[in-house]
């Protein structure tokens, strides 16, 4: 139990203390309110039923922040108030299992995923996973008729071109697909575009050398085909030349930023150049990235085994049957 409390400390004590008026008056703890040398978490671990008084949207929005494991492992044990909060599917609409603890095997993951997307009861709409997710989780969260609106996914090997387009096709309504270090290609970014018209921000980042030589411009000009309501676009350490750089500025007249790092078959000396540093925000293909994690970036761009075993001539794309509608 004193886990639950603990974690709901550190999840309060991640946000400024003025930012929770009603948390410190509900509390009754007048000490509390006149010293803020007092963390949350031993506040916490000292009132046991501290949070009985809160509205529920109110609890709902602090378990939110606890983190899914917490929440399924140790809150909703605390006590049957607490239990019944934690079955609400308000609590499930956002699930983030991302910088998760590896002390779970990969089949105790996909439990735990499950899961959550069970208790969601078909509202779930922002989905961030990373390393556990395959086809089965993506058609599981669909098969509960689930219309995410975004979706992140890093580092999922196991996710085909077949597995995103077949979940697409049962999420016209997604807004925001993140795609960081996948095995993603063209055929999976144009099947997404044609069932999700409405489209806006699309993240394709990859860390690693993955590049078709047939049409190194095969990816963007899937999206140029596909996505003309994109806003954001981010392609880092795409093989693009100037021509898919240029089909995709000119179908999507909407976009607001673009970044383009790791993005070295691109010249950007001319007017081509000109037209992208007028947009409100881009990132020129020398740019040092600053806002992924060091070590993670530097793994998977130089890493050995990236897509060494991987290739546009095997695998899902060869046996993989384009749609068409």
């Amino acid at each position: 139990m004193a886990r639950s409390y603990q974690a709901i400390g550190r999840a309060l004590s991640s946000e400024e203390g003025d930012e929770h008026p009603k948390l410190w008056a509900t509390n009754g703890d007048s000490e509390a309110s006149t010293s803020k040398t007092i963390t949350f978490e031993k506040e916490v671990d000292e009132s046991s039923n501290w949070m009985e008084g809160l509205p529920h949207d109110v609890t709902v929005a602090i378990l939110q922040k606890v983190g899914v494991i917490d929440i399924l492992e140790n809150v909703q044990h605390v006590c049957p108030s607490w239990h019944e909060i934690c079955q609400d599917p308000a609590l499930w609409r956002s699930i983030d299992m991302s910088n998760i603890n590896h002390s779970y095997t990969s089949y105790e993951m996909f439990e735990i995923i499950k899961q959550a997307i069970d208790r969601s009861c078909g509202q779930l709409i922002d989905l961030n996973l990373e390393y556990y997710c395959n086809d089965d989780i993506l058609k599981y969260i669909t098969d509960r008729k689930n219309q995410v609106r975004r979706l992140k996914l890093v580092t999922c090997r196991d996710i085909t071109n077949y597995g995103l387009s077949e979940a697409a096709k049962m999420m016209p309504s997604m807004e925001e697909l993140h795609l960081h270090s996948v095995r993603i290609t063209e055929v999976g970014l144009e099947n997404v575009g044609r069932s999700c018209p409405g489209l806006k921000s699309l993240t394709h980042n990859r860390f690693s050398a993955l590049i078709n030589v047939d049409d190194p411009n095969s990816e963007a000009l899937a999206i140029s085909r596909t996505m003309p309501q994109l806003r954001h676009l981010s392609l880092v350490g795409n093989s693009m030349t100037n021509t898919g750089l240029q089909a995709i500025l000119d179908a999507c007249p909407h976009l607001e930023s673009l970044d383009l790092r790791r993005c070295n078959c691109v010249d950007l000396s001319g007017e081509l150049g000109k037209k992208c540093s007028s947009l409100k925000t881009f990132h020129h293909p020398n740019e040092f990235i600053v806002d992924y994690d060091s070590e993670k970036f530097y793994y998977y761009y130089n890493s050995d085994e990236d897509y060494d075993d991987y290739n546009y001539n095997s695998g899902d794309y060869e046996n993989f049957i384009e749609y068409s509608d």
